[in-house]
């Protein structure tokens, strides 16, 4: 059998005698291929989604076997974000806190239809419909609530996307790798900074006339 298969360099052939002992590799390939399989989930949960993640982490389905089971309880200590459940206004300004304290490089997991869309609540006065609406989502797991196997599935689905990471074009490894976002501001309704300017505008758009009700009225008719 040879040794890590993946990390051997496809266009140079190593003889058979010798692929038990010597492989030939890239720096970038064997980087991604050690990071891949150290990935550090943040141990958080926020609705049902998060019974179905402990599963996954228990003795059954044990996703320790893929270099996963170092669950940390500080953002600052862990690099992929499991958001396993439904996003609430009022809960979402903590989890782009703790966003903001992962290390980088770092990745997002949307575990089912609430964190990926809304789900059931996506038109309740208190649900973010989509986490990806405020931080960025990698993979994204379909399910109400996914089994532990579809989570398994994707984060294998997310090794494979850090495997295939080139090191030029990520923008965490650049000396400039982005400014955090912006802790969203609860009110009436949730405000996202970034659209500050957008608000402002639609807010303190000056009142219609009575002949521009009228113009309008006419206009739809």
């Amino acid at each position: 059998m040879d040794v890590k298969p993946e990390l051997n360099h496809t266009e140079i052939d190593i003889p058979a005698e010798l692929r038990q002992q010597v492989t030939i590799t890239t720096l970038e390939r064997i980087y991604n291929w050690g990071r891949s399989n150290s990935l550090w989930p943040m141990m958080f949960g926020l609705a049902c989604c998060a019974i179905e993640m402990i599963c996954t982490a228990a003795s059954r389905y044990d996703f320790s076997r893929f270099g996963m089971e170092v669950m940390r309880p500080s953002p600052r200590q862990a690099d992929v974000m499991i958001v396993a459940g439904t996003v609430t206004k009022k809960m979402l300004p903590n989890i782009i806190r703790l966003y903001n304290q992962m290390s980088l490089p770092k990745y997002v997991i949307a575990m089912g239809t609430c964190a990926s869309g809304g789900g059931p609540f996506k038109e309740g006065y208190n649900v973010v419909p989509g986490i990806d609406t405020y931080i960025p989502v990698d993979v994204y797991i379909t399910g109400c609530p996914p089994t532990p196997q579809a989570l398994l599935n994707g984060l294998i689905a997310l090794q494979e996307k850090v495997k295939k990471e080139q090191l030029k074009e990520s923008g965490w490894y650049t000396k400039e790798p982005g400014k955090d976002i912006p802790v969203p501001v609860l009110g009436p309704d949730i405000i996202d900074p970034r659209k500050k300017d957008l608000i402002y505008t639609e807010t303190h758009r000056p009142e219609p006339t009575v002949v521009e009700e009228n113009e309008a009225a006419g206009e739809d008719k």
